[in-house]
């Protein structure tokens, strides 16, 4: 599951101390990290996919002319 720290809250994680980076992380669903999350001392964030290339349509005044076949 990917979570972060609830607003105004600093959460480590067990045995590193490491401080969970306020954008998310993915963390193991274990006990600590569901009893945070019941305590409201972390948010779940929902998983997003990856964002993809934005499709840009091709206006009539930038698009090319289209070229007639050879004979």
């Amino acid at each position: 599951m990917i979570v972060k720290p609830a607003d105004g809250r600093a959460v480590r994680w067990p045995g590193s101390m490491r401080l969970l980076k306020s954008a998310g992380e993915r963390v193991p669903e274990t006990s600590f990290w569901l009893l945070a999350l019941k305590h409201g001392d972390i948010e779940e964030v929902k998983e997003q996919a990856s964002p993809a290339a934005p499709e840009v349509a091709a206006s009539p005044e930038t698009s090319e002319p289209e070229k007639e076949p050879a004979a």
